[in-house]
């Protein structure tokens, strides 16, 4: 059974950095088909996704609002995966997500739809203030 667990939110100032983390567990790695990535939703919103990566073949994809600011890595040793947030703005005041899904690369990092990510994690918040 996959079970992601986020943390790592909290409240900065616009400007600030933050850097969630996502532990997983019985994701099955090796099989070149593993997609992780993060999503975010703030009140009253649909839920947008960020940023997502190929975690066995390689490949990142990143939303526009947040390309050149936010990082997605992993640590597979630690079964960890990050999102390292710089230069953050108010508008990216949300509630967290991770994400795990099998399946191919373009709808991993090209096309993506949160509806066919199967695992998600409770969520963790950021708030920006500016």
């Amino acid at each position: 059974q996959v079970k992601l667990v986020e943390s790592g939110g909290g409240s900065v100032q616009a400007g600030g950095s933050l850097r969630l983390s996502c532990a997983v567990s019985g994701f099955a790695y090796g099989n070149g088909n593993g997609c992780m990535g993060w999503f975010r939703q703030a009140p009253g919103m649909e839920r947008e996704w960020v940023a997502s990566m190929f975690v066995d073949a390689g490949g990142t994809g990143y939303a526009d609002s947040v390309k050149g600011r936010f990082s997605i890595s992993q640590d597979r040793a630690k079964n960890i995966m990050y999102l390292q947030m710089n230069s953050l703005e108010a508008g990216d005041t949300a509630m967290y997500y991770c994400a795990a899904r099998y399946g191919d690369r373009f709808g991993c990092t090209v096309v993506i739809d949160a509806g066919n990510f199967r695992y998600w994690g409770q969520g963790t918040q950021v708030t920006v203030s500016s």
